[in-house]
């Protein structure tokens, strides 16, 4: 479906009994976020997920309707068509993760060989008879998990390898890891984006006791893969000092394969919830040197949820945070403080406060924070072309 609206499948229709009347087959979006009915592409495209119908998605940044085989996403389509062609058409369910799949039956599965154990938070302990419903209700901290969201991640990633795609890369050489095995336990996921588009790293939190990529960095990922941007997920060793090593090391890892990965190193974003929001704050102000690697250019923008973070130095990057009002580890206050002082340095912040929200929201999905991602986005957009014109 290329920026269609008229006609029986309409994109104003969100009714599941309606469209499913239709025997709907395998269904791919493509669309810009300036279309007058980007809102409704939007909304229908998660109503077909839902649906369990394979769907696959590219948002083109800031183009509008009928740009007919423009954009650069005819490759991917194809890419993508291959996969439903070689599933004989359509993707069988049984083939497809839900949220009633055992977390052992995603880590044996043959697409993840090498790394499934890496999905899940290695520090937490879960048990692999546990669902990945199951899984999400163990995040300690976190709120407003949503399984769907957990299933479309994971189903997507399959999806990306079957099409051959690889979506995850060690950052360490196996020489690295056996001097430190605790090494073992990072790498980098990974969503393409359009080519030559800019690259997010989304680093989630966990106290610094265990990282919930599930709920605090993998949909960040998605969604901001779907709108064009090469994604990241950062998995990082637990603990101040090694995580922070570690996303130096991703930074320089995604420069040096720059070429490889087709990104647009220039203004890229860091992004982090709760512990990963320091994390992201941390790289932005030190930088990377500081933490063992040659050193990089800051990013664009920095991207902070959930945080008691109140320290300023001075050079802190651009910086948009969210937090709700009923947060009991991160005071809302606290990080309302903090973006004023960035503020008052010359620097541009901005900050939205979600009335009775608690701690770990993620993306918000069904709460009064939903669709902050495209906030933080248009934030880090327009600071980057601030930049631009002053150079």
């Amino acid at each position: 479906m290329i920026y269609s609206f008229y006609g029986r499948l309409s994109v104003g229709n969100m009714d599941k009994e309606w469209l499913s009347e239709g025997e709907l087959p395998p269904t791919f979006y493509v669309y810009g976020t300036e279309d007058p009915f980007y809102s409704q592409f939007e909304e229908q495209y998660e109503v077909i997920q839902s649906m369990k119908i394979p769907t696959g998605r590219i948002v083109l940044n800031s183009w509008p309707h009928g740009f007919g085989s423009d954009g650069g996403w005819v490759a991917d389509y194809a890419k993508w068509l291959e996969t439903i062609f070689q599933s004989g058409g359509s993707m069988a369910k049984t083939n497809r993760f839900t949220s009633e799949t055992k977390i052992q039956d995603v880590i044996a599965d043959p697409a993840f060989d090498g790394f499934g154990r890496l999905i899940f938070p290695v520090d937490l302990d879960l048990r692999g008879t546990e669902t990945l419903r199951e899984a999400g209700e163990r995040l300690i901290w976190y709120s407003h998990v949503n399984p769907e969201r957990t299933v479309s991640v994971i189903n997507e990633m399959k999806a990306r390898i079957q099409s051959g795609e690889q979506i995850f890369y060690d950052i360490y050489t196996d020489k690295e890891k056996a001097e430190d095995p605790s090494k073992e336990d990072t790498g980098l996921f990974f969503f393409r984006g359009n080519p030559g588009e800019r690259f997010a790293v989304v680093n989630a939190g966990g106290g610094f006791l265990y990282v919930a990529a599930l709920h605090d960095s993998f949909p960040h990922m998605q969604e901001l893969a779907g709108r064009g941007y090469h994604a990241f997920a950062l998995i990082y060793r637990p603990g101040a000092e090694t995580a922070c090593e570690d996303l130096a090391r991703a930074i320089a890892f995604i420069h040096e394969h720059a070429g490889e990965f087709q990104v647009n190193t220039e203004g890229y974003s860091l992004w982090g919830g709760s512990a990963g929001a320091r994390m992201a704050a941390w790289l932005g102000s030190y930088g990377t040197a500081a933490f063992g690697e040659k050193e990089y250019p800051a990013p664009g923008a920095v991207i902070m949820q959930y945080t008691g973070l109140s320290d300023v130095y001075g050079n802190e990057p651009p910086t948009y945070a969210c937090v709700g009002t009923n947060d009991g580890i991160a005071s809302y206050r606290t990080m309302e403080r903090r973006i004023e002082r960035i503020k008052a340095n010359g620097t541009n912040g901005g900050i939205e406060v979600f009335n009775g929200l608690s701690h770990g929201f993620g993306l918000g999905e069904g709460t009064v924070a939903e669709g902050w991602i495209d906030r933080a986005i248009a934030f880090w957009e327009e600071n980057v072309e601030a930049d631009e014109k002053k150079q």
